[in-house]
């Protein structure tokens, strides 16, 4: 999924600077995820299986309207 320490950011995270997106980090066992446009305001962490199950769930329903 992430290397430990090193924040990711999503390939659908826009153009320019690619800062419209968040960004997530593992630090296991949890995912850190933190708004791309503004790092140093805050974070906050899932587990990582949680995390896991609902990136599955988002790649099921590409191109369906939400």
């Amino acid at each position: 999924m992430t290397v430990p320490g090193v924040w990711k950011k999503s390939s659908h995270s826009g153009g320019g600077e690619g800062n419209a997106c968040v960004e997530v980090v593992l630090r296991d066992p949890r995912i850190v995820i933190r708004d791309s446009k503004n790092p140093s305001r805050g974070t906050f962490s899932v587990p990582a299986a949680a995390f896991a199950a609902f990136i599955d769930v988002l790649k099921r329903r590409e191109g369906r309207p939400v």
